[in-house]
């Protein structure tokens, strides 16, 4: 599974700093998933990083074939 993460940041003009501040998620795990480093992110995680960014869940992850 891959993500698009860093693409959304990039968008939005958010950094991880930023991101971390807003949601409470720790930078070590937000920057595993902007490394894609986080096969299986927890869907706690996701789901505040959605509202967070203003996206769906669907946006920030793509099913690898």
């Amino acid at each position: 599974m891959r993500n698009n993460f860093r693409v959304i940041l990039a968008k939005k003009r958010k950094t991880v700093a930023d991101l971390s501040k807003d949601t409470g998620i720790s930078k070590t795990t937000l920057t595993n998933l902007y490394y894609e480093r986080t096969k299986n992110p927890d869907s706690q995680t996701l789901l505040k990083l959605s509202k967070a960014l203003g996206v769906t869940i669907d946006e920030i992850l793509t099913v690898e074939n």
